[in-house]
């Protein structure tokens, strides 16, 4: 078994690797069948490392991808966007969170072999196209165990995967993010993340300026700050584990006070399964450019509690979509 410290990338790995790699490359894809799965598959990976709390953020964070999935087929979108639209923008949360996951979770489950193994297997990461500045993060993870500065380099380096694929990609520049107006972007949660409790109450933050990768490492670091927050994580973590997802927001308006109907449905029976391919060439986004503006500190933030501001927003949409199937029928 190779001993984790050579450098030589035509390394080739012994047949006890290859095995490895195979159940990797298996439970991965098993893992990124849909919204759902991938959620489990985060949730479940924490509940096992408790150590890798990125797995945590990026399960509640998939957890609101889903929400906004079934959002664009729920009452209020098909009134104000075309199928057409709707989909693409499905197509863009999927793409991406998809992506997101086939490049993370094999980190994962190396990182999980090399704590039975008891020794550090980060050069398999190769094989999996995983970017040089998280292997460098990982090995240094291992030897430290500075586990909040390897959540900040997951986020940066989820952030960083999706920027050229999806987010400067020239379809979704055409198709998504320069045909909608900035009250889709803004008014509609489209970069909006939300984390529930069970007494019904709302935490989490908007991003502004969506296609600014830099904008977006840092509101997960600000999600990574609230999420973990000593006042607030029991909270979080018992709705994960105790609230199924379907991937419809009543998942969590159920316990809204004055909580409203069903207006979201279920997301597997609403979409079917999105077979995707990785490109055949997978560039490393990394070439030794500096990272540190991205390591720094955030300021603490001040408003984080957003109940009654999501209730103003769920009622701004209902308004606007009504005016629009007004315009649209006369």
């Amino acid at each position: 078994m190779h001993n984790g410290k050579s450098k030589n990338l035509l390394w080739q790995p012994e047949a006890e690797s290859l095995d490895l790699l195979t159940y990797i490359k298996n439970t991965t894809q098993l893992g990124n069948y849909d919204n759902i799965s991938r959620t489990y598959a985060y949730k479940n990976y924490y509940e096992r490392n408790l150590e890798i709390k990125w797995s945590f953020l990026a399960s509640m964070v998939s957890r609101n991808a889903g929400w906004c999935m079934t959002d664009l087929q729920g009452t209020w979108f098909r009134k104000a966007l075309s199928n057409e639209k709707r989909h693409l923008l499905f197509m863009t949360y999927e793409k991406a969170n998809w992506r997101i996951f086939a490049d993370a979770y094999p980190q994962l489950l190396i990182y999980e072999q090399s704590k039975k193994e008891n020794k550090p297997l980060f050069s398999l990461l190769i094989h999996f196209h995983v970017s040089t500045f998280m292997v460098k993060e990982w090995q240094y993870f291992w030897e430290y165990q500075d586990k909040e500065r390897l959540m900040i380099a997951l986020i940066i380096n989820e952030q960083n995967v999706i920027q050229k694929p999806i987010i400067e990609n020239k379809f979704y520049i055409k198709k998504v993010f320069h045909s909608f107006p900035y009250f889709f972007q803004d008014e509609f949660h489209f970069s909006t993340v939300i984390f529930p409790t069970m007494r019904g109450e709302l935490y989490g933050f908007s991003v502004y300026d969506f296609q600014n990768v830099t904008k977006r490492i840092q509101l997960g670091k600000r999600l990574a700050w609230l999420l973990f927050h000593p006042e607030y994580y029991d909270d979080f973590l018992l709705f994960s584990r105790i609230i199924t997802h379907t991937g419809s927001r009543y998942d969590f308006e159920q316990y809204i006070p004055k909580k409203s109907k069903r207006e979201t449905p279920f997301l597997r029976t609403t979409y079917p399964i999105v077979t995707h391919l990785l490109d055949e060439v997978q560039r490393d986004w990394f070439h030794g450019q500096s990272t540190t503006k991205w390591f720094r500190k955030e300021k603490k933030p001040d408003t984080y509690h957003i109940t009654e501001w999501y209730k103003q927003k769920k009622k701004q949409l209902h308004l606007f979509t009504t005016i629009e199937e007004y315009w649209k029928n006369k």
